[in-house]
C-alpha cells in the first residue's frame, strides 16, 4: 500500500480528534521581520516549540501509541532527542514502559527530559543510525513496539495533525517552512496541506538528507554533520514521506550552522522565544535572505523544537 493511500487527510483528521486530549494547540506569534533588522514583511511564527516535550515530536509519539496494540515490554524509540523525549511522555502519561535509545550528541537537555520521564535511556554510539541499530536489535530481543520517528505511518499521521491545525489558525497563507531531518514533519504537514499552501523545505547544509533525494530521485545517504545533527541529521530522508514530497514539496533550501545560530540567537533577543538549532533552522532561511518572500506574499515558519540549555548566547 502506497504512502498516499495511508497518509491521507481523512486518517489524519481521525487521529487528530484521538490525540487532541494529549496535546496543546501551540500559538501563532505574528512578527515583523523589521524587528530582526531585515526589510520590513510580516511573518507568522507557529510556536510547536511549546508542544509537551518541547517539540512536533509528541503528535507522532501519541498517534502511535493510542493507534497500535502495545506489547507487556512496552515501546522502544531511537532518537536525537526530542522523538525520544516525545515516546517517553507520552508512555509516562499513558502508563505504558519505554526504552529510549540515543547517540551520545544528543544534547544534556534532551536526555533530562528523557531521564525525568520515567524512560530507560540508553547511549549507543555517536549518531542516530548507532542509536537506531541498537533499537532494532532490541526490539529482536524483547518484542517491544518500535516507535520510528519518521518511518511509521502513525507517526507520519500525528505529525500531519500540525498542518490541520496551522490551515485552522492561518487560513490564507501562501509559503510555510518547515525544517527537514527524516521527513516525518513535513511530510505529514504535506501531505495534510496536499498542495493548498505552498510548502518549502529548510535543511542544514551538514545534513542535506531532502535536497539529495529530490537530486537523486529517490532517498540516499548524506552527510549527518553541523549544530543541528541531534536533530536533523539521519543518513537518508524517510521512504514514506518521499513521494508526498515529490508531489507537494516545492524546493530545499539549505542554511549554514551560522545561519541556524544566527536565527537561534534573533528569536530570543527580538521575542524571547527560545529554540534549539533544529527547530530555529525553518527561520534561518528567512532570517537570512535565503528565502526571500514576494512582495504581499504570507508567510508561515514553523519554529519546531525549544530542547536546549543555551538559552544565553
Amino acid at each position: 500500500m502506497s504512502a498516499e493511500t495511508q497518509i491521507t487527510p481523512e486518517r489524519i483528521s481521525r487521529t487528530e480528534a484521538l490525540i487532541r486530549p494529549h496535546i496543546r494547540r501551540t500559538p501563532v506569534l505574528p512578527v515583523d521581520m523589521l524587528d530582526f533588522r531585515r526589510a520590513a514583511f510580516p511573518v507568522q511564527l507557529k510556536l510547536e516549540c511549546l508542544q509537551h516535550s518541547g517539540s512536533f515530536k509528541a503528535r507522532g509519539a501519541f498517534s502511535n501509541l493510542l493507534q497500535r496494540d502495545i506489547p507487556k515490554a512496552g515501546v522502544v524509540a531511537a532518537s536525537g532527542g526530542n522523538h525520544g523525549a516525545a515516546v517517553a511522555y507520552a508512555a509516562m502519561r499513558l502508563s505504558v514502559s519505554a526504552t529510549i535509545f540515543v547517540p551520545s550528541v544528543s544534547p544534556k537537555a534532551k536526555t533530562d527530559r528523557i531521564r525525568g520521564y520515567g524512560a530507560e535511556l540508553v547511549i549507543a554510539g555517536d549518531r542516530y543510525a548507532d542509536a537506531l541499530a541498537a533499537s532494532e536489535a532490541h526490539v529482536a530481543r524483547t518484542g517491544a513496539l518500535s516507535v520510528h520517528a519518521f518511518e511509521q505511518v502513525e507517526t507520519l499521521l500525528g505529525q500531519g495533525t500540525l498542518g490541520l491545525e496551522i490551515e485552522q489558525d492561518l487560513p490564507g497563507i501562501d509559503t510555510l517552512l518547515v525544517a527537514v531531518g527524516g521527513g516525518g514533519l513535513i511530510g505529514g504537514v504535506a501531505a495534510w496541506l496536499a498542495g493548498r499552501i505552498r510548502i518549502v523545505a529548510v535543511e542544514p547544509e551538514g545534513s542535506p538528507t531532502l535536497h539529495n533525494a529530490f537530486a537523486a530521485g529517490e532517498p540516499v545517504d548524506a552527510p549527518t554533520e553541523g549544530v543541528a545533527a541531534d536533530s536533523l541529521a539521519p543518513k537518508r530522508v524517510g521512504s514514506l514521506m518521499f513521494p508526498i514530497a515529490q508531489n507537494y514539496i516545492e524546493r530545499s533550501i539549505l542554511v549554514s550552522d551560522d545561519d541556524i545560530i544566527a536565527a537561534q540567537k534573533a528569536l530570543w533577543d527580538a521575542v524571547r522565544i527560545v529554540a534549539e538549532p533544529g527547530g530555529a533552522a525553518a527561520f534561518g532561511a528567512v532570517l537570512s535572505g535565503k528565502y526571500q518572500p514576494a512582495s504581499g506574499e504570507r508567510v508561515a515558519v514553523l519554529v519546531c523544537g525549544a530542547n536546549t540549555t543555551a538559552v544565553q548566547f
